[in-house]
C-alpha cells in the first residue's frame, strides 16, 4: 500500500494491529462457544475477553516469535497466551490455523466492501447531479473518436451512472459471497469442534457459516470478489478516458478543476493537464491486475495448500485500497469538472451540418428514393464539406436529386438540433425513476 494513493479508513483495515484484533475475537468468540457446550470452563472463557480486550497486542513481539517459530498464527498464540496466562490453554480448541486466517481475511473483505459500497453511493450521487444539471445541453455524440451525432452532456454522465448503479449491485452481491466464516478443524470435517462453533463465530463476526470448508474456505469467492474490484476500475477508467479525451485543446468541452496556484508543467506554465483522470487510468490498471492471480487462487491443492496466501496477503489490502482512493478521486473529478457548453456549440457545428446526414437519408428514402440511391446522393454531398468546401443544407439544396423529391422548407427542417435529443427525459426515466 503505498500512502500516496491510500485513504486511512481503508489501510486501518489491512493494519497489523486490526488483522491481530480480528484474530483475538475469533479466537475469543469460539472460546465462548466452547464454554456453551461445556467443553471449556466459563471462568477460563471470560479470561480471555477480559484479558484480551485490555491488551494492546505487542507487533515487534509477535514479530520477534515468529522469527523463531516461522508460523504467524503460533506466533500470535504464543504472544496470546503471555496476556491471558494459564487460561490460554483453553484457546484454539479443535481449531487449524486456517480457521483463523480465512475467518479473518473475510471480515477484512467485507468491511473493505463496505467502503467500496459507501463510495460508490458517493459517486452516484455526484453523477446524477451533474447528469441533471446538464441533461439539455448538448453536445457531439463520437463513435471511433468522430463526430456522429448529437446527443446530451447529462445523457453521457446518464450512461456512466447507470454503470456504476450496475456496479453498486454487483460490489454487494460480491460482499455477500464472501461473508463466510470457517471453524471446522483441520481438513473441514468437524473431527474435533462443533459446528455450532463455527455458526456461533459467524453470527458473533458478521458472517455465514462456510458449507464446506476444507480446511480452507473456498478460493471462488474471493475470484468473484476480485473480478467485481476489476470491473469498478474497468468503469473508473472509461469515464477517466472520457473525460481526458473531452479536455484535449482541440475539444476542450469540459475539464478537470485547476485550482489557485496549481501548476501544469515544469516547463511550460501555460499547461492544464488531466493529471487526475491520467492518474484514475493508471489506479485501474493496478487493480484489474490483482484479478488473474485471484482466479489462479482457485485451484488449491486438496484440501489445502497456501500457494494462495501470499497472494492474499498482497492483493487484499492493494486491490481495495488502491480502489477506494480511485474512486473518491473520480467522485472529486466528477463533482468539481469544469463544463464548457459554448465549446460543445462549436463543436457541433464544426462539421457543417454533417451530423444531420443520417436525417437527410431517412427523408430520402421516405420521399420515395431507394436506400442505396439515398446513401449515394448523401455521401456525395458530405464529402466536400469535410474538405471544407462549403456548408451540407447549401449543398444539399443545390442537388436536383434531391430538389427534386423535398421542398427547401422541409430540407432545412431536418437541421434542427433539438430533434436529436427529444426523448432525453425517457433516458433519464430509465436510469433515475421518475424524479
Amino acid at each position: 500500500m503505498i500512502p500516496r494513493y491510500s485513504r486511512k479508513q481503508m489501510t486501518d483495515i489491512w493494519s497489523p494491529e486490526s488483522k491481530f484484533r480480528i484474530w483475538f475475537e475469533i479466537e475469543a468468540h469460539a472460546a465462548d462457544a466452547l464454554a456453551e457446550r461445556g467443553v471449556i470452563p466459563a471462568e477460563a472463557a471470560r479470561t480471555i475477553w477480559e484479558k484480551g480486550n485490555a491488551a494492546s497486542f505487542d507487533i515487534d513481539r509477535i514479530d520477534e516469535i515468529e522469527r523463531e517459530v516461522k508460523h504467524d498464527v503460533i506466533a500470535f498464540l504464543t504472544h496470546l497466551a503471555e496476556i491471558v496466562g494459564p487460561e490460554a490453554r483453553f484457546v484454539h480448541q479443535g481449531m487449524t490455523s486456517s480457521d483463523v486466517l480465512d475467518t479473518c481475511l473475510n471480515v477484512q473483505l467485507v468491511r473493505a466492501a463496505d467502503l467500496i459500497i459507501a463510495d460508490l453511493e458517493g459517486l452516484l450521487a455526484a453523477l446524477k447531479r451533474r447528469a441533471f444539471e446538464h441533461k439539455n445541453t448538448v453536445c457531439m455524440g463520437r463513435s471511433h473518436a468522430i463526430h456522429a451525432e448529437p446527443t446530451t452532456f447529462g445523457i453521457k454522465l446518464a450512461g456512466f451512472y447507470a454503470e456504476f448503479d450496475r456496479n453498486l449491485a454487483r460490489m454487494k452481491l460480491a460482499r455477500e459471497e464472501v461473508a463466510t466464516a470457517a471453524v471446522s478443524g483441520a481438513v473441514g470435517t468437524f473431527a474435533n469442534i462443533d459446528p455450532s462453533v463455527e455458526e456461533h463465530v459467524a453470527s458473533a463476526m458478521g458472517l455465514s457459516p462456510e458449507p464446506v470448508s476444507t480446511q480452507v474456505i473456498p478460493r471462488d469467492r474471493h475470484a468473484q470478489y476480485f473480478a467485481t474490484l476489476g470491473v469498478v476500475a474497468s468503469s473508473v477508467e472509461r469515464l477517466a478516458v472520457e473525460i481526458r479525451h473531452l479536455q484535449r485543446t482541440e475539444v476542450l468541452e469540459a475539464e478537470e478543476f485547476f485550482s489557485k496556484g496549481q501548476k501544469g508543467s515544469s516547463a511550460m506554465p501555460h499547461k492544464r493537464n488531466p493529471i487526475l483522470t491520467e492518474n484514475l487510468t493508471g489506479l485501474a490498471r493496478i487493480v484489474r491486475g490483482f484479478v488473474t492471480p485471484a482466479l489462479e487462487n482457485v485451484a488449491l491443492w486438496h484440501e489445502r495448500d497456501i500457494s494462495h496466501s501470499s497472494v492474499e496477503r498482497m492483493i487484499g489490502p492493494d486491490a481495495t485500497v488502491t480502489l477506494d482512493f480511485a474512486l473518491a478521486r473520480l467522485t472529486s473529478v466528477v463533482d468539481k469538472l469544469v463544463v464548457y457548453p459554448e465549446n460543445m456549440e462549436k463543436n457541433l457545428n464544426k462539421l457543417g451540418g454533417l451530423i444531420h446526414s443520417q436525417r437527410v437519408l431517412l427523408a430520402l428514402t421516405q420521399a420515395g428514393v431507394a436506400r442505396e440511391d439515398a446513401y449515394r446522393i448523401v455521401q456525395r454531398n458530405a464529402m466536400p464539406v469535410w474538405r471544407g468546401e462549403g456548408q451540407f443544407l447549401d449543398l444539399l439544396q443545390k442537388d436536383p436529386d434531391v430538389s427534386g423529391v423535398m421542398d427547401p422548407e422541409a430540407l432545412a427542417g431536418l437541421f434542427d438540433m433539438d430533434y436529436h435529443i427529444k426523448h432525453a427525459d425517457t433516458i433519464f426515466r430509465r436510469v433515475f425513476g421518475e424524479s
